[in-house]
């Protein structure tokens, strides 16, 4: 014997959200958090920018240095010096 399915009863939707902490806080505070929290993010990026670049300039500083080093460019070269020899 099969049994009928009743049609699901729909849920009761309530107005009362519950309470949050920014319900809770003055909206003077929230502005003032929210701006902290950007000026945080805002210094991160500047601080992940600036050692960025330092490493870029330290690659820079150390491909120049190599660059002037003669035994560093011997055992880099990609010339083959055997066909050169008589």
């Amino acid at each position: 014997m099969v049994k009928k399915r009743q049609p699901a009863a729909p849920k009761q939707e309530s107005n009362d959200k519950p309470t949050t902490l920014k319900d809770l806080l003055n909206p003077e505070v929230v502005s003032k958090l929210k701006s902290q929290a950007d000026e945080m993010k805002a210094k991160e990026a500047e601080q992940r920018e600036k050692n960025r670049q330092e490493a870029e300039d330290a690659r820079k500083a150390e491909k120049k240095r190599l660059e002037s080093d003669f035994g560093y460019l011997l055992e880099n070269s990609g010339m083959d010096w055997h066909k050169y020899k008589n």
